[in-house]
Parts: C-alpha cells; sequence; structure tokens
C-alpha cells in the first residue's frame, strides 16, 4: 500500500542531531583541567611527611590561585580594549584571584619554614647551596618575591573595579582602566612565573 504525505514522520519531532565537535571540545577540556588540579596529589605518594602535607597544600592553593589569576588576566585585554559587559566578570574573578593568591601565600610561608630547616634536619634550602647554588639564589629568590607581588597587584585591581564599575571607561578614568589591566596582566604573569619556579625547587630538592 502506498504511503501518503501526511503519513510521513514530522522531522521536528526527533531530537536534535548532537554537536560532536562540541561535545568533544567541552569534554577534553574538563579533562584536561581535572587533570591539571589533580597534579599536586601526587605529593601525597612522597616517602617525607613533609612533602606529603605541605606540598599537597600549598602545591593545589598555588596551582587553584594561579589558574584564577591566568583567566583573570586575560580577560583584562578585552577590558582594556573596552568591553564594559564583562566588568562585573573580571570584578568578581579579581576578588577570587586575590583571595587565593592571599592563602597560596599563607600556606608558601607555613612550607617556607621546613624548606629552610638545617642540613642536620635535611632541609631544602642548605642542601641546594651546598650542591647547586644558582637554584637557590635564581630560582628561589625569583620564587618567594614574585609571588608576593599577586596580593598587592590584586587588592589594588578589585579595589578599583569595585570603586570605578562602569565609570572606568569614562574619559577622564582611561589612565586607571589602563594601570588596572596592566596590573592584573602583571599579577597573571608573576603568579605564572611563581608557579614554574615553584615546581622547578621542588623536582629538585623535595621538602
Amino acid at each position: 500500500m502506498k504511503s501518503t504525505i501526511s503519513d510521513a514522520p514530522d522531522a521536528s519531532a526527533f531530537p536534535g542531531r548532537v554537536d560532536l565537535a562540541k561535545v568533544c571540545v567541552y569534554g577534553l577540556s574538563f579533562l584536561s583541567a581535572g587533570l591539571f588540579l589533580f597534579l599536586p596529589f601526587f605529593n601525597l605518594l612522597h616517602p617525607s611527611p613533609w612533602q606529603r602535607w605541605m606540598g599537597t597544600i600549598h602545591g593545589f592553593g598555588s596551582l587553584l590561585a594561579t589558574v584564577v589569576a591566568v583567566y583573570a588576566g586575560h580577560l583584562a585585554f578585552p577590558l582594556l580594549r573596552g568591553s564594559s559587559k564583562i566588568v562585573p566578570q573580571m570584578r568578581t574573578l579579581m576578588f577570587w584571584s586575590t583571595l587565593l593568591s592571599f592563602l597560596a601565600i599563607v600556606s608558601g610561608n607555613w612550607a617556607y619554614m621546613r624548606y629552610r630547616a638545617g642540613a642536620e634536619f635535611g632541609g631544602a634550602r642548605a642542601w641546594l647551596k651546598e650542591v647547586t647554588p644558582l637554584t637557590q639564589y635564581v630560582l628561589m629568590e625569583y620564587h618567594e618575591f614574585s609571588v608576593l607581588f599577586t596580593l598587592p597587584l590584586g587588592v589594588a585591581c578589585t579595589w578599583i573595579l569595585w570603586q570605578y564599575g562602569d565609570s572606568i571607561f569614562e574619559k577622564q578614568n582611561r589612565s586607571v582602566l589602563a594601570a588596572t589591566c596592566i596590573a592584573a596582566m602583571a599579577m597573571m604573569f608573576f603568579a605564572m612565573g611563581g608557579l614554574v619556579t615553584g615546581l622547578g625547587v621542588a623536582k629538585i630538592h623535595a621538602l
């Protein structure tokens, strides 16, 4: 029996086609982010009890602070070009970035006490000065000071964005906008530099 047009199924009744590329992009993004954030937890397998707990807590805090600071730093580029719609997002990100930087610095000072232990207690600083002084005087010194810059930069950017709001795009405030965006980019740079040098020092000698 020949079917008529009225008997044909309505195409709109079927669910929409799945965008496989979009699913793959989101899936790989979440998997990559999860693997990256899991990195500090390898410290839990370390034979040193100091590295197990101090390394894990400081490593996770620093990694999280860096991720948020980098995301906020990248938004500074469209903000500098005058994209006013991202001001609320930028303001919130700078607040959380500053808070996480503070916690990373606090946990870093906790780990730093163990780092400065004497050679008789297996302190990493004494070992590095004896065996590879350049690691101590270049990598660690840079790490110590560069990460500290993230806190005042974050506080300043957060305060300015909350204080000025959308008025930061007004002509008389263009210099404030430029200074804030450059400070957010500098915060991103110091956070990344601190993470890389910290990982380098920890790879050479654990706590």
